[in-house]
């Protein structure tokens, strides 16, 4: 039987926590792949897909913390982790914030020197 992990809910969605959650690059890209994917996806496929190179601990932290500060739903059937967008929840509460996060191109540091 599947079953949706904590949350919170909308009314509860803290934009400091959000960005707080999306500062971190390894999570941006997490989220990105899932935003432009659309559909629910299998979090060990969403791994391959993001190629981050990083731990499955670190990954895991990663999902952890994008679910709670509401960005995510993940729902558990059995092994599996199926895992979303909270897109048209965090578009009702902050019009326009995952569009211009998610969508803006990534910025190259300036060389040292």
């Amino acid at each position: 039987m599947p079953r949706t992990l904590p949350e919170p809910s909308v009314e509860s969605f803290d934009l400091t926590v959000i960005l707080s959650a999306l500062a971190d690059p390894g999570r941006r890209t997490l989220l990105k792949t899932m935003y432009q994917a659309g559909d629910p996806i299998d979090c060990a496929a969403l791994v391959e897909k993001a190629d981050l190179g990083l731990s499955n601990p670190t990954i895991s932290h990663h999902y952890r913390v994008l679910r709670e500060a509401g960005l995510t739903r993940t729902v558990a059937e059995g092994r599996h982790r199926i895992v979303h967008v909270r897109r048209d929840e965090v578009e009702a509460r902050f019009p326009g914030l995952l569009e211009a996060i998610l969508t803006a191109p990534e910025r190259t540091p300036p060389p040292h020197g």
